[in-house]
């Protein structure tokens, strides 16, 4: 009787053992595979910082260059920077106001124009504002526009709007603008769609204008009585060559 509870003591004993041994074959396998993972992880999240919890929030970024001069300007609205022309009455008075007889009224207009946005602003060396990105872009130098505008505009080297595009809000609805501008600031190129107004290509040389579209009667675009579809040319006020397939409905 001993003997043989001693046998199933023992036949316990072994049985045990081998789950001991099975458990900790498992829990070693478990701990590797853990630190495999959080290894993973953790490499992840170095290779991708963007993924992890961890994000930079700030009211305003200003790049400089090698010299220290601002360049880039990020923020809503963009931070101020002491080498941009367009915040710099003095600069402005000296560089775009003597263009005009009275330079005293443009500097009363121009107080009222627009020069911040929310985006991003890039300044050349000279401090002149050569490409914005925003919403709403700011103002030409000459002028309000219409309307706030979300988009992008590109500036030459005096810090004179040259190409453009955006999203134009009026009283009338929508506008959306592609526009190159001459050196005399008059948009020499455009392509637009007006909700409820005209829609195509307007192309100006001087006095001569080509327009290729479609306009309501009366729109500022052809200035003709009656409604418009198709090509139509003209030298001044007068209609040089017109081809309206609408005239013909």
């Amino acid at each position: 009787m001993e003997q043989h509870t001693l046998q199933i003591m023992q036949e316990r004993i072994r049985l045990l053992e081998q789950r001991l041994r099975f458990f900790l074959v498992a829990f070693g396998l478990i701990v590797i595979l853990l630190v495999v993972l959080v290894s993973t992880m953790s490499q992840a999240e170095s290779a991708h910082p963007e993924d992890s919890d961890k994000i930079l929030r700030a009211r305003g970024l200003v790049i400089v260059d090698d010299q220290g001069r601002e360049r880039i300007l990020i923020g809503a609205p963009i931070p101020p920077a002491t080498n941009r022309v367009r915040t710099n009455l003095a600069r402005v008075k000296e560089t775009w106001a003597k263009r005009y007889p009275n330079s005293d009224q443009y500097m009363k207009y121009y107080q009222g124009y627009r020069h911040d946005t929310n985006g991003l602003l890039v300044l050349d060396e000279n401090g002149f504002d050569r490409l914005a990105i925003g919403d709403p872009v700011p103002d030409p130098n000459i002028g309000k526009r219409i309307g706030p505008s979300t988009g992008m505009i590109i500036n030459n080297d005096t810090g004179d709007e040259r190409s453009g595009y955006g999203l134009l809000k009026t009283k009338e609805g929508y506008r959306v603008v592609l526009g190159m501008d001459s050196a005399k600031g008059e948009e020499g190129l455009t392509v637009s769609l007006h909700d409820d107004g005209p829609v195509g290509v307007l192309a100006r040389d001087k006095d001569r204008m080509l327009f290729l579209g479609s306009a309501p009667r009366g729109d500022f675009f052809t200035g003709l009585n009656q409604p418009f579809q198709g090509l139509l040319l003209k030298k001044g006020k007068e209609v040089v060559h017109q081809l309206n397939v609408a005239a013909k409905k």
